[in-house]
């Protein structure tokens, strides 16, 4: 599965290249209506009118981009987003909670015994944005068009779907290669959405970035690098939108987003603050005027440790860097409490999950270190060096490296030595899956809500063994190079184990494996903020990640 830091090292390069546009001056009448509204108003509290032209609209700035909103092609965080506001799923998640429920379909779907076939009934009154009804065969077409377009999602499908046709006028079948449990999930990914066929095309390439035809609650008024408009759809067949459309603007640093939401010239403001800017806004926000909204993530940042580089090649070394790790240190240092220590690939937020780093090693453990490195060979006269890499335009993991540096080489003096390594992160993502770097600092977004896009990226291998590691793989891809037949079994079990109990012993069992042979270091969880004015409801990100614009409205 692709690496979404590569995603993420392209955001940064691509915030680079963008241009700010200039906000449009506030008309006379909007001017004098905010000295009236100033007169009236609490001591402290913001005064600004919101920058949309109406005031039933909201205004939103932040520093991610959106290269595409063709569903087919986009793989990045916020044209998922855009996309989950822009259009429907068969299936999403009941806001506020990771209950898993049907959208455009009527029901969850019916499984064949074998785990294969799947039948999904569909919503029917629904339009797309120019009018042509939804149906199977338009659900057909948009899902085919997903998997033989080429994108960079498409073997979020492909890999999976043997087959999918109109079995009737409102009927889906799918027939999937293998068994995978979690497939009704990953229908809910922001991409497998209905587009129109009378708007878009199947064929390798044939992509259109920068509309949108399909079924959801808003329809793109505009799209460019720096303003994307969307505009409540009058004919959607749910609940209305509770504003008058969303004004986003896109700006090029933290620095830019933060003093314009302080100035008043946004509704809202997220994503990316540096961990100073949010403190601030979390501080301030009393006698600011405005709300700090705070939740949690489903985003996992870990060291990927490359089996195949010495002396990473002995598990010992490996065991014992797990346990040089200080979590509560990075928490305090770096992120200013706004991060949860990570002690599984498999987050916290379902309840498969089990924090076996932090029995197994414990945080700053270094004589558990010392006595591991000890038996691996290493002294004061033979010491250990380490390099941890990572992509130069990150500045919070240069912090976080260098962290770790200071704390392991002062726990451990004579002993390791870790030196800093860093590069585009463009070069740094492509070399990954080359086994270049023995240590790389890396995240991970899932591409849907189930424990198995935590497990399956990082644990199973195609080909390899277990003397040179993996050769082709999702280990390989990921850069530990980790090859171990009974974690590509269980691997395989889980995903066609329809019984949850028996799905969770078998993420059990993989969760040891990888704290027994640590391929990889879970390291920390970002908490996710979202800043908004005094007076707005409904602002929150949702359990799995997502932020439902059509909820916000002015009180």
């Amino acid at each position: 599965m692709a690496l979404v830091s590569w995603l993420d090292a392209l955001k940064q390069t691509w915030r680079g290249l963008q241009r700010r546009r200039l906000l449009q001056f506030l008309s006379l009448f909007t001017v004098c209506l905010m000295v009236v509204t100033a007169c009236a108003s609490k001591p402290g509290s913001q005064t600004k009118a919101p920058s949309g032209a109406e005031a039933g609209r909201i205004s939103l700035g932040t520093t991610l981009t959106a290269r595409t909103l063709d569903p087919a092609d986009a793989y990045e965080t916020f044209p998922g987003i855009l996309l989950y506001n822009l259009g429907d799923r068969l299936y999403t998640y009941s806001p506020g909670t990771t209950q898993l429920v049907p959208q455009l379909a009527t029901a969850l779907p019916q499984v064949s015994r074998d785990g294969l076939t799947y039948t999904i009934n569909l919503r029917q009154g629904v339009k797309l944005h120019d009018g042509t009804a939804f149906n199977a065969e338009v659900m057909a077409f948009s899902l085919r068009r997903f998997m033989e377009n080429g994108g960079r999602p498409a073997f979020l499908l492909a890999e999976k779907i043997k087959s999918v046709k109109a079995t009737g006028t409102n009927q889906l079948t799918i027939v999937l290669k293998t068994p995978f449990a979690a497939f009704p999930a990953l229908l809910s990914f922001s991409g497998v959405t209905p587009v129109s066929p009378a708007s878009y095309a199947i064929g390798t390439g044939k992509f259109k970035p920068n509309t949108f035809v399909g079924t959801g609650p808003y329809k793109l008024a505009s799209f460019s690098s720096d303003a994307i408009k969307l505009d409540p759809n009058p004919d959607y067949w749910g609940k209305a939108a509770a504003n008058q459309g969303i004004d986003i603007q896109i700006f090029t640093s933290p620095a830019n987003l933060y003093n314009s939401f302080k100035a008043g010239r946004l509704d809202i403001a997220y994503q990316t603050l540096d961990p100073d800017q949010i403190a601030s806004l979390e501080r301030d926000s009393q006698k600011g005027g405005w709300q700090a909204i705070e939740a949690g993530t489903n985003v996992i940042n870990y060291m990927s440790l490359n089996r195949t580089s010495k002396p990473l090649d002995d598990v010992r070394v490996r065991q014992a860097i797990a346990a040089m790790v200080d979590r509560p240190l990075l928490n305090q240092r770096v992120f200013k409490g706004q991060a949860e220590p990570l002690y599984s690939l498999i987050p916290p937020s379902f309840d498969v999950a089990r924090p076996g780093f932090k029995q197994a090693y414990g945080d700053g453990n270094f004589d558990k270190a010392r006595t591991l490195l000890k038996q691996a060979g290493f002294s004061e006269s033979q010491p250990l060096t380490v390099e941890i890499w990572y992509p130069s335009a990150s500045t919070t993991r240069s912090v976080v490296a260098n962290t770790l540096k200071e704390s392991i080489e002062k726990g451990l003096p004579g002993l390791v030595t870790v030196s800093v390594q860093n590069t585009e992160g463009a070069t740094l993502w492509n070399n990954v899956g080359k086994g270049i770097y023995p240590i790389v600092l890396s995240n991970w977004y899932p591409d849907y809500n189930d424990p198995d896009t935590f497990i399956q990226p990082f644990l199973s291998c195609e080909t390899g063994d277990g003397a040179t590691g993996c050769k082709k793989g999702a280990s390989q891809a990921n850069g530990s190079f980790y090859y171990n037949p009974q974690a590509n079994t269980l691997v395989t079990q889980q995903q066609g184990q329809q019984d949850p109990a028996a799905r969770a012993r078998l993420l059990s069992q993989l969760q040891d494996l990888a704290v027994k042979d640590v391929p990889y270091i879970p390291l920390w969880q970002n908490k996710d903020y979202v800043f908004a004015k005094t007076g707005l409801k409904q602002v929150k990100i949702e359990p799995t990640q997502q932020f439902l614009f059509w909820q916000i409205a002015r009180s």
